[in-house]
């Protein structure tokens, strides 16, 4: 992939916000890379979760939040197309270091 510095500073920031995002779901058995989780945790909809951890399913939406406010930004300052190739990097590199996160979990 093709950045500038600066994209490398975003794709950073993401990749924290992103890594904690994905501790979370682990910490809540969220199958989060599945269709319609994200969306799910981001009206409050624990019922995603393999396991009850009120704590974790509260960071987790905060996260999401947080995520998709700071790429919002990049689009505004960017463009959407550089900041879509941004977040693609982000994310193949956290399905490699957090695999479970699209894994099927059964309820606990």
């Amino acid at each position: 992939m093709n950045m500038r510095l600066d994209d490398y500073r975003v794709a950073a920031n993401l990749e924290d916000i992103d890594r904690e995002i994905a501790r979370m779901a682990l910490l809540c058995r969220a199958k989060l890379l599945q269709s319609g989780v994200i969306e799910r945790v981001l009206k409050r909809d624990a019922s995603v979760c393999g396991t009850d951890n009120p704590i974790a399913f509260g960071k987790l939406h905060d996260m999401l939040v947080l995520h998709f406010a700071v790429r919002e930004k990049s689009a505004e300052v960017r463009g959407q197309i550089p900041t879509a190739a941004i977040e693609s990097y982000v994310v193949e590199r956290l399905r490699k270091r957090f695999p479970d996160i699209a894994a099927d979990w059964r309820r606990a």
